[in-house]
């Protein structure tokens, strides 16, 4: 089995498509797990890759999902989200935090809830 290079695009073109950029202004907005969904359609003269964020985007995807669609790095793929952002063509949404263990479920009623799935 031979292993690929994670980062298969040509270096020169990822320059390109970030306008030189090499990281985002705030890398807190866009991590692995944020739903990306677009608020408008493409518009003619808007860069390919924008176009094709768009267009996966019409229903919620992860940064991380959007970025296997492209096939590009995740980093390029926050750059081009924060350009979309910017210029309100998407909204972001980080998952909520994982509520208090105190405010979980017993163990015990899992077990007994997985038990009864298994049985269905």
């Amino acid at each position: 089995m031979t292993r690929r290079p994670v980062d298969t695009g040509s270096p020169d073109r990822l320059y390109t498509v970030t306008g030189g950029r090499s990281h985002t202004a705030d890398t807190t907005v866009f991590d692995l797990v944020t739903l990306v969904v677009s608020e408008c359609d493409p518009t003619p003269g808007m860069q390919s890759e924008h176009v094709r964020i768009l267009t996966l985007c019409r229903h919620p995807a992860a940064v991380v999902e959007i970025a296997a669609e492209l096939s590009m790095p995740i980093t390029v793929v926050r750059i081009l989200l924060e350009d979309l952002l910017a210029a309100g063509r998407i909204t972001a949404r980080r998952p909520r935090a994982a509520a208090a263990a105190a405010d979980l479920p017993e163990s015990a009623l899992l077990k007994e809830v997985l038990h009864g799935l298994r049985n269905l």
